[in-house]
């Protein structure tokens, strides 16, 4: 069962999981079935507090993503990051499992491998009807996730951590090459990247300096930088203008705020500067990307 939250800049609504489970238990990964007649359909949301793996073995539907409609068919797999917004409209019937994971688990996860942070770096769809043994496998995976989910066993929290391990591994490797080409992080800059990226997701509304986000993290800029370089691929920089752009888009789409406040709640002094900002990074002014996005 799914509850709204506050704690939002944007009015997208923001929804808790709540799960089944003993007082004195607390849960990392819950898998869940679905299967649907007709269609079935869930307005814009975001995740806080877990990421989602949806496994759709038949059926087809639209999913919004950051206000831009994808359609997708099954087999597939939709990775949902945390607070990616995002709203699902599935048009036929369905099959699908979904995969959920609280979020410092997942970043547990995501820090033993790069390529698991590139992964999650933003929402996917990826197609398995061209590796049906992919879609095998993940279909197993998930299975055996569920069954030990449900389980007692000696070795539960193992066998879950590396079943979980070892689907996101298959769905990495389903991936066309050059997908993630970047050269391998050693696992010290994926943490400091990680730990950037969890403080530009606090703090994007502060327009703080690469120097104060350094002084939080106890390092230098210089190693900021490469960190970011080696682990995501691009400059600390374009991640926090990538965060704020994401930001305002929400903004402009699910809500009337004007321009000048948009801006203000972002960090922004001066609107026209924001304005110049925003058709820089996305080679529209806000009020056009309003009206594109709205229509």
């Amino acid at each position: 069962m799914m509850t709204k939250i506050e704690g939002a800049l944007t009015p997208v609504p923001r929804l808790r999981l709540y799960v089944e489970r003993h007082q004195d238990e607390n849960w990392f990964v819950h898998v869940g079935h679905v299967a649907n007649r007709g269609r079935w359909k869930i307005e814009p949301h975001t995740h806080p507090e877990y990421g989602q793996l949806i496994f759709v073995r038949e059926g087809r539907g639209v999913i919004t993503l950051e206000g831009t409609s994808v359609p997708f068919v099954g087999p597939c797999a939709l990775l949902l990051p945390t607070e990616c917004v995002h709203g699902l409209d599935y048009e036929v019937d369905q099959d699908r499992w979904v995969v959920t994971i609280e979020v410092s688990y997942l970043a547990q996860i995501n820090a033993k491998l790069q390529e698991f942070t590139q992964l999650w770096a933003g929402p996917r769809i990826i197609p398995l009807s061209y590796t049906p043994e992919v879609e095998r496998e993940s279909y197993q995976l998930i299975r055996r996730l569920e069954q030990e989910m449900l389980s007692n066993s000696v070795g539960r929290s193992a066998a879950l951590e590396a079943l979980l391990t070892m689907l996101l591994l298959t769905l990495i490797r389903a991936m066309p090459s050059g997908q993630f080409e970047h050269e391998s992080a050693n696992p010290a800059n994926v943490r400091q990247a990680e730990r950037f990226r969890d403080l530009v997701n606090q703090h994007y509304g502060k327009n703080l300096r690469l120097q104060e986000y350094a002084s939080m993290m106890a390092i230098s800029v210089s190693q900021l930088r490469a960190a970011c370089a080696s682990a995501l691929g691009q400059s600390p920089t374009k991640l926090i203008h990538s965060r704020i752009v994401t930001e305002a888009k929400r903004s402009l789409i699910f809500s009337d705020l004007p321009v000048e406040q948009i801006a203000f709640r972002l960090g922004f002094d001066d609107a026209a500067y924001f304005t110049r900002f925003f058709r820089r990074e996305v080679g529209q002014t806000p009020s056009q990307f309003r009206t594109t996005a709205k229509n």
